[in-house]
């Protein structure tokens, strides 16, 4: 499964940096007409000053992880003792689910110090020479391919009828515009979402702050996932540290609730517009069922692409096929 992973992620990340890039690409190709050099000015223009500011930001980001996950097991310790405190019947319940209070530093010592190894060597993996010469190569191709339209793909189709090709490459076309334009809309929201809880949390002086917010919005990529993530971990270094309090958890909160109130009222509106058609009922059930079919990571990533071609798609028989009988 490893070796798969391996395999597939530069193609994964070379097609969505192309996603995202291709809008900046055209632009570029429109002014320069030639393909080649438009490639090679994007790359310039994008990547260098990317990579001076990795360089310049990145062990600075990674102290700021190790830190938080060297600071876990006395933030759990903290956060237990709260609990024990309010509830007094948790420390026998942990007894009887063969969990011992007194172990849970130990435990989150333990897991944590496993993940941050893991989570280094994800990050030699993603840097190695190999891997991002495959991703770039892979971006390269997607960025240059052309698009092709539905009826190009279905016109090999003889076996089917004029009408039902017709059909199907309409069809074919939707789902494509969908994927394409929720991604590329979606990361530009991350990205915002990202700078602005960011700015937020440093404002009300949570530690980590910035960093615990641009990874909220960025794993916003898949709708309400980066609250679930990184709120349970912000909301005790807002209380429990020194310099912690009751008031500045409410403001990480406060932050937090004007982000969501931006994001569906202004942001969201703004740049996806309604185009998913799903309402937050609809989300919760995509969540789970593309989960379940696709598998966690993927499942939850196609989630609402899927869902909301589904819609369309529905829409579409529906509109052909189906006729009134009374």
């Amino acid at each position: 499964m490893k070796t798969i992973l391996f395999a597939i992620t530069p193609v994964v990340a070379g097609f969505f940096l192309a996603l995202f890039f291709k809008p900046y690409y055209r632009l570029i190709k429109r002014y320069l007409k030639n393909p080649t050099l438009s490639v090679l000015v994007m790359l310039a223009t994008v990547f260098v000053p990317f990579g001076v500011l990795v360089g310049y930001a990145g062990s600075v980001i990674i102290d700021q992880i190790s830190h938080l996950i060297a600071q876990g097991p006395a933030l759990v310790k903290e956060v237990m003792n709260w609990f024990q405190g309010t509830f007094p019947r948790l420390h026998s319940l942990l007894d009887q689910v063969g969990v011992p209070y007194e172990n849970l530093g130990d435990i989150y010592t333990k897991y944590g110090s496993t993940a941050l190894k893991a989570g280094g060597s994800v990050l030699k993996c993603m840097s190695g020479i190999v891997a991002a010469i495959v991703s770039i190569i892979f971006f390269i191709f997607f960025l240059m391919t052309k698009d092709r339209k539905g009826g190009e793909i279905v016109s090999g189709m003889t076996f089917l009828k004029d009408d039902t090709r017709a059909f199907l490459a309409e069809q074919i076309d939707t789902f494509v515009e969908i994927l394409v334009s929720f991604f590329q809309r979606q990361m530009v929201i991350c990205l915002i979402e990202g700078v602005m809880y960011g700015t937020g949390f440093w404002l009300v002086g949570l530690p980590y702050g910035f960093l615990i917010g641009f990874v909220l919005g960025v794993m916003n990529l898949i709708p309400l996932f980066g609250s679930v993530v990184c709120l349970p971990i912000a909301l005790p270094l807002a209380y429990f540290p020194h310099g912690g309090s009751l008031t500045r958890l409410v403001m990480v909160l406060v932050v937090w609730a004007i982000g969501q109130f931006l994001d569906g009222y202004l942001i969201t509106p703004k740049i996806q517009g309604n185009k998913t058609g799903l309402g937050y009922a609809g989300v919760i059930f995509s969540f789970f069922f593309w989960g379940t079919v696709l598998g966690p990571m993927l499942g939850m990533l196609l989630a609402i692409p899927l869902s909301a071609f589904c819609v369309v798609l529905f829409r579409a028989i529906k509109k052909r096929y189906f006729r009134p009988i009374v």
